[in-house]
């Protein structure tokens, strides 16, 4: 049986994830996570596209990625063949490090971007790992709400939700409880 296909179309956007083979770890230490934004700044190169959101997770990683004018697939091949090739270097191993196809999901609608926006910046909070979204190294959150340049993502679609101070607003939504119709506040 074959694999579905992918939906593509240029401006096409997808929330992307990926796990470790066996659930195992992508990342050792800060030279992978490194070495992974090199790689993904070298395929941008040479597949333009645009990375709203990014989170890269010990075991899995979440990016939110609009294209232009090339297919997600070689977009993600490239990055994760390049990837695989450097870690399997590293560890001296050899085989998958990724637990079988990324999962893309399609991003239509503006309230699905901006969930997916708020899902992969709380994933270290929801994981434990730290106690403030921004004390998370790994994930472009905290230069969404301190306005420091970020070469690896372009904020403008994501701001383009929001009121003046647009970082300020962001931040509320993403650290705010969420109904499914709409942002609550803590009590």
């Amino acid at each position: 049986m074959s694999r579905k296909l992918r939906i593509w179309y240029p401006g096409a956007t997808y929330h992307i994830t990926a796990r470790g083979n066996k659930r195992g770890a992508l990342f050792y230490d800060d030279c992978d996570y490194l070495t992974y934004l090199l790689i993904l700044e070298d395929v941008r190169f040479m597949y333009p596209f645009i990375l709203h959101s990014y989170c890269l997770m010990t075991n899995h990683i979440h990016l939110q990625i609009e294209t232009i004018d090339h297919h997600i697939q070689y977009i993600m091949k490239t990055l994760h063949s390049r990837y695989a090739v450097y870690l399997n270097r590293r560890m001296k191993t050899v085989g998958h490090q990724f637990q079988g196809r990324y999962g893309d999901e399609l991003i239509e609608t503006s309230d699905y971007f901006m969930e997916v926006s708020r899902y992969i910046h709380r994933n270290p909070l929801e994981a434990k790992m730290v106690t403030r979204c921004e004390d998370y190294p790994w994930s472009s959150y905290s230069s969404y709400i301190i306005p420091t340049h970020n070469n690896h993502i372009d904020p403008t679609k994501t701001y383009s939700f929001f009121l003046e101070p647009v970082h300020v607003s962001y931040q509320s939504y993403v650290e705010n409880k969420i109904e499914k119709w709409g942002i609550i506040h803590d009590e």
